[in-house]
C-alpha cells in the first residue's frame, strides 16, 4: 500500500465520527425567544419541593426537544397561591434558613414558617433558584419567575397557559 492509500483508509475510518458531530444543532439567543411561552401555575397545596422541580424544569427550558445548555430555552413561569404552599413533617417549625449579611458574626437564621410569613413568595424563590444553574444564565432564569401570594397575578395579557403540578396523594 502506499502512503496515499493509507491516507485515504484513515480518513474513511474517521468520516462517520465527523459526520455524527456535525449533527449538532446550534441555536441563538434570537432563535431561542421564539421558544419562550408563559405558563401559570396555581401553588395551592402544593408541595415546596415537588413545585420547585417541576419550576426549575420549565424555566430551564430542559422539557423542550430545543434545549441547549448554554442558552436560555425556558418559559415565564407565573405562580399564584404562594402563601398556600405545603412542607411535610415538621419543616416550618424545624427547617432553618440562613442568610448572611456579609459583616462578621451578621448570620441571621429563621425557620420556614417566620421567612414565610413575612414573605409568601421567598421559599418558592430559594427553592427554585438552589435547582437553577449558580451563573450569570442561572440569574438570567430565575428573572423569568414571578410569584405572587394571591390568586390575582398581573400577566393576563401574555395569555398563560394553565399547568397542574401532579402531587403523591
Amino acid at each position: 500500500m502506499s502512503e496515499n492509500e493509507k491516507a485515504k483508509q484513515v480518513e474513511e475510518q474517521k468520516a462517520p465520527r465527523r459526520a455524527r458531530l456535525d449533527k449538532t444543532t446550534y441555536i441563538t439567543k434570537e432563535q431561542a425567544r421564539e421558544f419562550n411561552s408563559w405558563i401559570h401555575i396555581d401553588a395551592k397545596d402544593q408541595v415546596l419541593g415537588r413545585l420547585a422541580a417541576v419550576v426549575a424544569t420549565r424555566l430551564r427550558g430542559k422539557d423542550k426537544p430545543e434545549f441547549t445548555p448554554n442558552v436560555d430555552v425556558g418559559d415565564y413561569v407565573v405562580i399564584t397561591n404562594a402563601k398556600e404552599i405545603v412542607l411535610t413533617g415538621k419543616k416550618w417549625k424545624d427547617k432553618m434558613l440562613y442568610d448572611h449579611t456579609g459583616y462578621i458574626g451578621n448570620l441571621v437564621s429563621q425557620t420556614a414558617e417566620e421567612l414565610h410569613a413575612k414573605h409568601p413568595d421567598a421559599l418558592i424563590r430559594r427553592a427554585v433558584s438552589n435547582m437553577l444553574p449558580k451563573n450569570t444564565l442561572g440569574r438570567h432564569m430565575i428573572k423569568k419567575l414571578k410569584i405572587y401570594a394571591g390568586p390575582e397575578h398581573d400577566h393576563d395579557a401574555q395569555q398563560p397557559k394553565t399547568i397542574t403540578v401532579e402531587s403523591r396523594s
